[in-house]
């Protein structure tokens, strides 16, 4: 896996510490997108905090503030120029505004940045996250800007400092990039195609984590069940043999590598997204079976249920064969749930294809859905279609959806009602202090009454009501 490389951050964040030596420097990073650039952005700030900076959470204090960008909604462009004009008057104190992230890779993006933002410092995209601390260094050295971002896929790089907030779960990357090209999306555009990390790596990282005292992780990437298959199409040998807790085992597939994480003392629940129904195989479904702590949650994308708009998509699969799959899966684990996600409004799509979709939902009773209305996005395949649909009727389609979708999330949260659940407690709620949340295994959040040292365990509680996005739980054992 000649793509992998290790770091050189410590040399550049060394010289910048050097560089703000005996004054306290503060970063900001504000995160837009998915959990990749989640994942990125404590990467981002692993490397600040090497190189002397600390977090705060008030911009106005910051003397350096980063917008880790995504390019996936339409609006996320609104926001970080909306945003980019509310900060420009921070210049005036010498804050450095870098701009990283996948919508950088989109050079009417960047042209717009150059020509009427020309206060930006630092421009980087996700193929050079790693060079942050050399392009930062260089910034305050030389007092230049800078645009860092390469047109190619970029390499994998281990080694990069990481800064996590949450300490009981944490997201690990299994690979970057995608192949698949669907017709809406923008990704495999801007982050390259699949390039996967080397299973030994990702074991170790999970193993520093459970010694740290985590307890969840989840594996990112686009489409993690096709983990190690570019390697296997070029010819190259994915026969790895790993060691985990000292135990020697090999990992050439996504099942094999859950199989192998599922042995890792400490860590347990084990989490994954997304993946690809064309790519679900039976051998991932049997590790899914036979691993303790994998999660019986799984994130299946339908997007569409209509079999016109999902070729249209390039999804690669039909409706009864995405329902055919979701069956498969439930007979052999009878106590999966599903999450999905779901564009409405796709062009050419007809109320006859939005009526499949919500025959989709009513066949699977999903536990969670993930819903979105179609946006163009510049570059992509769908933005060229000419039969776009009118944003009235997404809209009409979109409330319809979460109809139902409320409809069948409420009976299913009766359904817990006056019975026992694991969950793994999170912490205090954001709403209240005075009560704890957590998860379950479906991923349903629930609220209760219990004591600080609960944070990080797993417990057992009663289910008491049901409030459609949470459960309120009782702990007997205070």
């Amino acid at each position: 896996m000649n793509n992998i490389k290790q770091a050189d951050t410590k040399i550049w964040t060394e010289k910048i510490r050097e560089l703000n030596k005996g004054k306290e420097k503060k970063f900001h990073i504000m995160t837009m997108g998915c959990q990749l650039n989640e994942n990125d952005s404590e990467k981002l700030a692993g490397i600040l905090n090497e190189a002397g900076y600390i977090k705060t959470e008030n911009i106005e204090d910051a003397d350096i503030i980063i917008f880790n960008t995504c390019c996936v909604r339409e609006n996320a462009e609104e926001k970080l120029f909306g945003k980019l004009g509310e900060v420009k008057k921070y210049k005036e104190k010498g804050v450095v505004i870098a701009i990283g992230g996948c919508m950088m890779q989109e050079k009417h993006i960047t042209k717009k940045l150059n020509e009427s933002y020309k206060f930006v410092d630092i421009i980087f995209g996700p193929h050079t996250l790693e060079q942050f601390p050399k392009d930062l260094y260089e910034k305050l050295s030389e007092n230049k800007k800078i645009e860092d971002i390469l047109d190619i896929d970029g390499q994998i790089f281990e080694g990069v400092p990481v800064l996590r907030e949450d300490k009981i779960r944490a997201s690990v990357s299994i690979m970057n990039g995608c192949n698949n090209f669907c017709t809406y999306c923008i990704v495999p555009y801007v982050r390259g195609r699949e390039r996967s990390r080397n299973p030994q790596d990702i074991i170790n990282e999970v193993e520093r984590l459970a010694s740290e005292g985590y307890k969840e992780i989840t594996l990112l990437g686009q489409n993690v069940n096709s983990y190690l298959v570019s390697q296997k199409e070029k010819g190259e040998d994915v026969n790895f043999k790993v060691k985990v807790q000292a135990k020697e085992m090999i990992v050439n597939s996504f099942a094999t590598l859950l199989i192998a994480l599922n042995e890792v003392n400490g860590i347990e629940r084990i989490r994954f997204i997304s993946p690809h129904p064309k790519d679900f195989t039976d051998d991932v479904i049997s590790a899914i079976k036979q691993s303790k702590h994998v999660c019986k949650l799984i994130h299946l994308p339908l997007q569409s249920g209509s079999t016109k708009i999902l070729k249209s998509m390039n999804r690669k699969y039909t409706k009864e064969e995405y329902i055919n799959l979701a069956n498969k899966i439930k007979k052999e684990i009878p106590e999966i749930t599903f999450s999905t996600d779901i564009i409405v409004g796709f062009p050419g799509e007809t109320e006859e294809d939005f009526e499949d979709t919500l025959d989709v939902v009513k066949k699977i009773n999903f536990e969670q859905v993930f819903m979105f209305i179609y946006s163009r996005r510049v570059g992509t395949v769908a933005d060229k279609m000419e039969n776009q649909i009118p944003e009235e009727i997404k809209h009409k389609r979109f409330n319809k959806l979460k109809e139902l979708v409320e409809k069948q999330i409420e009976v299913q949260n009766k359904t817990y009602v006056g019975k026992s659940v694991s969950i793994l407690v999170e912490g205090k709620s954001k709403n209240n202090k005075d009560i704890l949340t957590g998860r379950t295994e479906s991923n349903k959040v629930v609220n209760f009454e219990g004591t600080e040292d609960l944070i990080g365990k797993i417990i057992d509680l009663k289910i008491v009501s049901q409030h459609m996005w949470y459960l309120k739980g009782f702990y007997d054992k205070i």
